[in-house]
């Protein structure tokens, strides 16, 4: 009998999931588990916490949806909270599992996590397997090796297209998920209750209703089945035809896709946007908006291959440009960013909309990081870490390399990019709309 355990991580979905799938056909018992690792509870080295209350609210959405998702197919999720491999070495002595599974996530931290919890389980004769899923196209599919990644964008995407590189067709969810093993009490009740309380339900801002993306919408739950109501409804309105006229906007829930809190969490894979997107273009046409979108899945999916290619080295000070002077840092001016104090009215209205919402559009992510970097003068990774602790779609990997890139620590031989923020809210807020909606509250959302 082949007893399983699948650590769920940024993949928290049944559809599209092929290390998932892979581990049910292997298994006889299978146990779903999700660990909330409490490095969340510490403060990073810059002051605030790791991770927080938009961040955790969506993902509880998440959890409770896999666990519904389970359920609806004999199963459900184990939710722990501790540090991960104590945790899931518990719980395979518990269920006397012989196999473990789990997507490869090729960032330090998560790898340091895995590579611990395999030399944790080799006395045990428990091997760890790990597959990788989270890109849109395969490593393996690429049409260089990962060593040979182009450093910058624009090579690396017009080699992918003149290539055609395949992309595999997303997976349908398991019909049925193999029981739990016996050892483990299986639990009655869902996991709502247990998720509320480790997640912090009861201190939750309200979702603030200026929101670019109000997640508590029907329409915005970052679960599995909110996933595919989001993106059938924004396909369904034609949106994919303006999104590249409109990716700039500043106001409302329809100027960009909005898959993006979908992806980061692995609610939603890429392969099932691309695809859906393949339809949408058979069915109504495709035009530069469509095919911008696709365009955005590559640069997600380049951030992925650089980590690849370069892994730690991204994390360093500085980056991958040794040469360079190391960031300097000043904790007062990096508080009043923080803290919408700067006193540039176009940087400070960001700054209120991302705390408020734990959402900013791309643009004002460039504009307010650069501003952070080059007008304020302080650390990038300062930058990141607050991104990380907010953002409602953080993925680690665009994170850091969209940071990097700015800082002029990354592989681009243009060095730093500086944005203008005078010229920006000329560009981008010429009525002073946007400043007027997060700094007055008097202007009112477009419907």
């Amino acid at each position: 009998m082949s007893r399983v355990l699948y650590w769920f991580r940024q993949d928290l979905r049944l559809r599209d999931n092929r290390c998932f799938i892979r581990a049910c056909d292997q298994a006889d018992t299978l146990l779903p588990v999700y660990v909330l690792d409490s490095a969340m509870e510490q403060p990073t080295r810059w002051g605030f916490d790791r991770v927080g209350a938009h961040r955790r609210a969506v993902l509880g959405q998440a959890l409770r949806g896999l666990d519904r998702q389970l359920r609806q197919r004999g199963s459900g999720l184990c939710l722990l909270q501790g540090q991960p491999v104590d945790q899931l070495l518990a719980m395979v002595r518990q269920g006397a599992i012989d196999t473990v599974w789990v997507e490869d996530i090729a960032a330090p931290q998560e790898r340091a996590l895995v590579d611990a919890l395999k030399q944790s389980l080799e006395p045990l004769g428990v091997p760890v397997y790990t597959g990788w899923q989270s890109s849109l196209i395969a490593p393996n599919d690429l049409p260089f090796a990962i060593d040979r990644l182009p450093d910058t964008f624009t090579p690396f995407r017009k080699r992918v297209e003149q290539a055609a590189v395949c992309i595999e067709n997303p997976y349908p969810a398991p019909d049925a998920v193999p029981p739990w093993p016996e050892s483990v009490p299986y639990p009655t009740a869902s996991i709502d209750a247990q998720c509320d309380a480790l997640c912090g339900a009861s201190t939750r801002p309200a979702v603030d209703a200026r929101s670019a993306f109000p997640f508590d919408d029907p329409d915005c739950s970052v679960d599995e089945i909110g996933a595919q109501r989001h993106l059938d409804q924004y396909l369904a309105r034609g949106l994919p035809h303006t999104y590249k006229a409109t990716r700039n906007q500043l106001i409302g829930k329809d100027y960009s896709s909005k898959w993006s809190p979908f992806l980061a969490l692995g609610v939603l894979s890429a392969r099932q946007v691309d695809a859906a997107r393949q339809h949408f273009e058979q069915a109504r046409g495709a035009n530069e908006g469509t095919y911008w979108l696709r365009f955005e899945l590559l640069w997600r999916d380049y951030f992925r291959f650089l980590h690849l290619k370069y892994g730690r080295r991204l994390y360093h000070a500085r980056g991958l440009a040794p040469d360079r002077s190391a960031p300097t840092h000043d904790a007062d001016r990096f508080e009043r960013w923080k803290n919408a104090d700067t006193g540039h009215a176009f940087i400070d209205a960001a700054m209120v909309e991302f705390s408020r919402t734990g959402y900013l559009s791309n643009r004002m992510r460039q504009v307010v990081a650069s501003y952070l970097i080059h007008d304020m003068g302080c650390d990038w990774r300062a930058g990141a870490a607050w991104f990380e602790s907010q953002l409602v779609d953080y993925d680690v990997y665009s994170n850091q390399g969209n940071w990097l890139y700015l800082a002029g620590f990354g592989t681009d031989p243009r060095g730093s990019r500086r944005f203008n923020p005078d010229k920006q809210a000329q560009d981008y807020d010429p009525d002073g709309a946007y400043r007027a909606l997060w700094l007055s509250g008097t202007a009112a959302v477009p419907a």
